[in-house]
C-alpha cells in the first residue's frame, strides 16, 4: 500500500525546549488512520509538521499526492461567501463566465468542467443538498459551515483526507453523515478525534504518548481492548521487576551478613591459637574465594535485575491521569429537583425557540437533552438556571444547581485558578482552593496559570474543579456538551466520577458512549 505521508526518524521539540517526538518513524497510506493521545502529547505539532507548517529538527517528512485540511475550526472572515471558505470561488466564477458566453480563452483553458457536479454532489453527501456556493457563511450554524468545508475536501478530491476533530460541534446527525463519508471515502485519512463513535469507523488507531507512537490495528474498540491488556501486562512486569531487584539485594544483603558471621567465628578460633595455623589458612583462603565467587553473582544478578527494571519502566508511561470523586450531594429520593410546566420561549417577532416542553426530575435522576443543532437545547438550559425567563409555562428549581456550558463562560480570561475557585466558592480557603486543583492536576505554579493560558481541555478540567469540588457541592449538576475538548483518558475519568456522583445530572450531549456510559436513564427529544 503506498504512503502519502512518512515520518523517517523524525525529531521534533517544542519552541520552549520540551522534546514531543524522537526518532519517530511512521507512515500514513490509503486507510483511515484514527489519531489519539492526551491533550498536549503532539497531536497538532504532528498534523503542522504532516503540512509542512512546522520543521522537525532531525528526520524528514516524505509526502505524496495531495492533502486535503479541514480545522478544528471553522471561522470564515466577515462577508465571505461558501465558495469563499471552499477557495473555489474563482473556479466557479470561470464556469460561471464560460455558461454566460463571457468566457475567455484562459477560462477555456483552465476550467475545471466537472467540479460543480462534483461540488453539488458533495454537499448532498454531508446533508447539505442544494447549498448555494455563493451564500454568505455567516447564515450557516458552525455545524453547517463545517459540513460545507468537508464537501469542499470531497469536491477537490485529494489524495489524503486530514480531519482535526471534525465532529466537535456537531449534532447526532451530522457526525452520522461524517462517519459515513469516512465509511465510504477511498483514499486515505487521518482523523484527529476523541469520538468514539468516529474512531469505530477507522481501520487503526496511532496513539501518541510520551513513550512515542504506537499502532493499533482495527478500530477503536479494538485498540482500547488492546491497550487495556498491554497497561495490565507492563504494569505486572514492572512490579515483578520491582520485587527481582528487591529479592535479589536482600539475597545479597543477608549473603555478606552470613559471610560476617562466618568471618568473626574463623577469627574467634584463630585468636584461641587451639587449631593449626595450616588449617586456619585454608580456611581463610576457601572463604575468600567463596565470598569473592559470591559478590561476583551478587553483582551480575543485581545488574540483570536492574536492567530489567529500567526495560520495564520504559514501557509504562509515566502519566498523571486525571482522577476524582466527587463529594456527595446529600440529594434525597423523594426531594424535588427541577420542572418544566408547558415551558415555551419566544422572542418578539420571531418564532418560538421551544414551545410545550413539560418534564419534572425527582432525586438523582439523570436526564439527557437531545436534539439536532437549533432546537433549542442550549435555550432550555438557561431556563433552567434562570438566566432566561419563559415567555410561557413555569420553571421551577427546586435544589442548589450549577452549570458547566460548553464554552466554560464561569471563568474569566484574567484571572488565575486560584482567584476564579475562591470567587466562585467565597467560602474555601486557599490551601482548600489549591487542594481542589490538585485534584484536577492544577498542581503548584499550575493553579497561578491564568484562564486566558489554558488550552480548551485544560479550561474545562479548571472549570470542573470549581463548580465540582465546593463545600457545598450542587445537587444539580447541568452540563452542556462536557466531552468537547477533553481527550479520551479525561473523558473517561469523568464518567468514572459521574457515575459515582448522588445528585441529579441533566445532560446536553452528543456522545451517545458518554450518556450510556454516565447511566442516563430518560431522554427529551428536542426539536
Amino acid at each position: 500500500m503506498p504512503s502519502f505521508v512518512t515520518f523517517d526518524g523524525l525529531s521534533y521539540k517544542t519552541p520552549d525546549g520540551r522534546t514531543l517526538f524522537d526518532n519517530l518513524t511512521l507512515a500514513f497510506g490509503a486507510e483511515r488512520t484514527g489519531l489519539v493521545g492526551r491533550n498536549g502529547v503532539g497531536k497538532t505539532s504532528l498534523v503542522g509538521l504532516m503540512l509542512g507548517e512546522l520543521v522537525p529538527a532531525s528526520g524528514s517528512v516524505g509526502v505524496r499526492g495531495r492533502i486535503g485540511v479541514l480545522r478544528q475550526a471553522v471561522a470564515p472572515p466577515l462577508g465571505a461567501s461558501v465558495a469563499d471558505v471552499l477557495e473555489l470561488a474563482e473556479p466557479l466564477a470561470r464556469l460561471a463566465r464560460i455558461e454566460s458566453g463571457a468566457g475567455t480563452e484562459g477560462d477555456f483553458a483552465e476550467a475545471d468542467w466537472t467540479l460543480e457536479a462534483r461540488l453539488d454532489a458533495a454537499f448532498a453527501q454531508v446533508g447539505l443538498a442544494g447549498l448555494d456556493p455563493r451564500r454568505p457563511t455567516a447564515t450557516l450554524s458552525g455545524g453547517q459551515a463545517t459540513r460545507a468545508a468537508l464537501a469542499g475536501l470531497l469536491a477537490s478530491e485529494p489524495d489524503l483526507l486530514l480531519l482535526d476533530e471534525p465532529t466537535n460541534n456537531l449534532d447526532a446527525e451530522a457526525r452520522a453523515l461524517v462517519a459515513q463519508v469516512l465509511a465510504g471515502w477511498k483514499g486515505g485519512a487521518v482523523v484527529v478525534s476523541h469520538d468514539r463513535g468516529l474512531l469505530r469507523q477507522m481501520d487503526r488507531i496511532v496513539e501518541l504518548t510520551s513513550l512515542g507512537a504506537k499502532v493499533h490495528g482495527g478500530n477503536y474498540d479494538v485498540y482500547a481492548l488492546r491497550k487495556a491488556e498491554e497497561e495490565a501486562a507492563a504494569a505486572r512486569e514492572l512490579a515483578e521487576a520491582e520485587q527481582t531487584l528487591a529479592r535479589v539485594g536482600r539475597d545479597a544483603r543477608e549473603a555478606r551478613e552470613k559471610k560476617a558471621r562466618r568471618d568473626a567465628a574463623g577469627r574467634r578460633d584463630a585468636a584461641k591459637g587451639d587449631a593449626p595455623k595450616v588449617l586456619l589458612g585454608a580456611r581463610k583462603e576457601r572463604a575468600e574465594n567463596s565470598g569473592g565467587r559470591a559478590n561476583l553473582l551478587a553483582q551480575r544478578q543485581a545488574a540483570e535485575a536492574g536492567a530489567d527494571l529500567v526495560e520495564a519502566q520504559g514501557r509504562v508511561e509515566r502519566v498523571r491521569r486525571l482522577a476524582f470523586d466527587l463529594p456527595p450531594s446529600g440529594l434525597a429520593a423523594g426531594k424535588a429537583v427541577l420542572a418544566f410546566e408547558d415551558v415555551g420561549l419566544a422572542w418578539p417577532g420571531a418564532p418560538p425557540l421551544l414551545s410545550g416542553v413539560s418534564f419534572r426530575m425527582t432525586g438523582p435522576r439523570r436526564l439527557a437533552i437531545t436534539g439536532p443543532n437549533g432546537s433549542g437545547k442550549s435555550t432550555l438550559i438557561r431556563l433552567a438556571v434562570g438566566d432566561l425567563a419563559p415567555t410561557r409555562g413555569k420553571v421551577t428549581a427546586g435544589v442548589r444547581a450549577a452549570l458547566l456550558d460548553q464554552r466554560t463562560e464561569l471563568l474569566a480570561d484574567d484571572e488565575t485558578l486560584v482567584d476564579a475557585f475562591l470567587r466562585l466558592n467565597p467560602e474555601a480557603s486557599d490551601n482548600a482552593a489549591r487542594a481542589a486543583l490538585a485534584r484536577f492536576l492544577f498542581r503548584n505554579v499550575a493553579a497561578a496559570k491564568t484562564v486566558a493560558s489554558l488550552s480548551g481541555g485544560e479550561r474545562l478540567r479548571a472549570a470542573l474543579a470549581c463548580v465540582l469540588m465546593s463545600e457545598h457541592p450542587p445537587q444539580l449538576l447541568i452540563l452542556d456538551e462536557p466531552t468537547n475538548h477533553l481527550d479520551l483518558d479525561s473523558v473517561a475519568a469523568m464518567e468514572a466520577a459521574l457515575r459515582g456522583y448522588d445528585g441529579a445530572l441533566l445532560l446536553v450531549s452528543h456522545d451517545r458512549d458518554f450518556l450510556d456510559a454516565v447511566g442516563v436513564e430518560e431522554e427529551l427529544q428536542l426539536g
